[in-house]
């Protein structure tokens, strides 16, 4: 498992080795392959909001995006196909804003590194494939955020 973080070390207090080994001992629970990759960017609003207009034409900042390299089809044929080769298995980006982060775990009553693992785990299941688009996705979804998070010790 490969996780790539990029942060402004100057703004932010972020623990990058602390992220990347939770992202990686979560890649390795939900079975994914040992060659998966995975980009992760902790950016601020203004940053988030440029990519929110340019790929979702939606004015704003939002609190995080997820870039999947494979539709969800092409990621179950590419796991097939890469598992166990010695290429590496880009599963995509996760992009999240650290304000929006703050403002949330303020708004819900918790700390910020719990609101961070929620929306790394929010965009990590997208990057594989879940939505929230009909009642049933979004239970299934809210699911699986429960148990990526307790895995942490981040529980709901």
């Amino acid at each position: 498992m490969e996780v790539l973080i990029a942060f402004d070390a100057e703004a932010v207090a972020f623990d990058e080795s602390l992220w990347r080994s939770r992202l990686e001992g979560l890649m390795a629970h939900l079975g994914l392959p040992q060659e998966s990759q995975l980009s992760v960017s902790i950016v601020d609003d203004p940053t988030i909001a440029d990519l929110n207009l340019q790929y979702r034409s939606k004015d704003g900042p939002t609190d995080v995006l997820s870039f999947p390299q494979f539709e969800f089809a092409g990621l179950e044929q590419a796991l097939g196909e890469l598992s166990g080769g010695a290429q590496p298995l880009p599963l995509g980006d996760i992009v999240v804003s650290l304000d929006a982060a703050g403002r949330q775990a303020q708004e819900f009553g918790h700390a910020l590194e719990r609101e961070v693992g929620f929306l790394l785990v929010h965009g990590l299941l997208h990057l594989l494939g879940e939505d929230h688009l009909t009642p049933e996705q979004d239970e299934r979804m809210r699911e699986r955020q429960r148990q990526c998070l307790s895995f942490w010790s981040l529980g709901i």
